[in-house]
């Protein structure tokens, strides 16, 4: 059997044990029960947490995906030297970072964001940067391009991460940019970058619900399988087909009123973000 780097990143990404946010909080599951919009016991069981699902996956696509793949663009641009000046990419995602910010209006996912997207940075440069000791074991006429390319990475992610350090209000870190940064970096595709996202958001709902013990953790994986997979791959395909760089053209002010598939990022279950709230 052969396995390709990005099938192995895919897996190591998926890994529960790995720091990658999506136990910090549960985007509003918590206060929908506390404010009894959830029936119990639920009839069937885990219904009233697909209902919740639905909604929560559909407007996740269409509020957060298009600032992450628009951050994994930016950051593949630079790392292929398509881009080549660090300060052109680092404005770029401050762009990008400022303008999530001012649509992020809930307190309590804004702060959940800022927790997250940081971490994640931290995450590349002390979990996917290779250690110096294995540099001896690679030979001398690979060497010079795996340095470009982590330099190149290391330096986009140090400086990201120092704006963000510093409290600089156009780069507070938001868990979508630094996403974006960190799937690019490690050379997954889009659409890809964007499924594993989409995924850890999505097991992080069924994580909430087994906490909060309203399904057990085979119901939630019975769920996560035979529930969760056609929604998150359909909800994928639809945020790249509609909102593929509209963010870079909204900064640029290139974005057509009238056109239909021009569609800006936007919150489409008001109540889920009342309640998150």
């Amino acid at each position: 059997m052969q396995v390709d780097k990005e099938t192995y990143l895919l897996l190591l990404l998926s890994d529960a044990n790995l720091p990658t946010g999506s136990f910090v909080a549960s985007t509003g599951l918590e206060s929908t029960a506390a404010h009894v919009l959830f029936h119990v016991p639920a009839t069937p069981p885990g219904s009233d947490t697909l209902a919740f699902l639905q909604n929560s996956v559909d407007t996740y696509p269409c509020s957060m995906l298009p600032f992450a793949c628009d951050a994994h663009r930016i950051t593949t641009a630079y790392a292929s030297g398509e881009m080549t000046k660090l300060d052109e990419a680092l404005q770029a995602l401050s762009h990008l970072d400022a303008l999530y910010n001012a649509s992020t209006l809930n307190y309590v996912t804004h702060c959940a964001s800022c927790a997250q997207g940081p971490a994640l940075l931290t995450l590349y440069a002390r979990g996917f940067t290779r250690p110096p000791f294995l540099m001896l074991k690679i030979p001398t006429t690979y060497l010079p391009l795996l340095d470009e390319h982590e330099n190149q990475a290391g330096a986009l992610v140090a400086a990201l991460k120092l704006h963000v350090q510093r409290g600089d209000s156009d780069a507070p870190g938001h868990l979508p940019i630094c996403w974006g940064v960190l799937a690019g970096m490690l050379g997954l595709t889009v659409s890809h970058g964007a499924y594993i996202h989409l995924f850890l958001h999505v097991r992080g709902v069924f994580s909430a619900t087994i906490h909060m013990n309203t399904l057990g953790p085979y119901a939630a994986q019975q769920l996560l399988l035979h529930a969760a997979l056609l929604n998150i791959k359909h909800m994928v395909d639809d945020a790249l087909m509609s909102t593929a760089h509209v963010v870079s053209r909204a900064l640029q002010d290139e974005i057509d009123p009238e056109h239909m598939e021009d569609r800006l990022p936007a919150t489409t279950w008001p109540l889920g973000d009342l309640l998150a709230a």
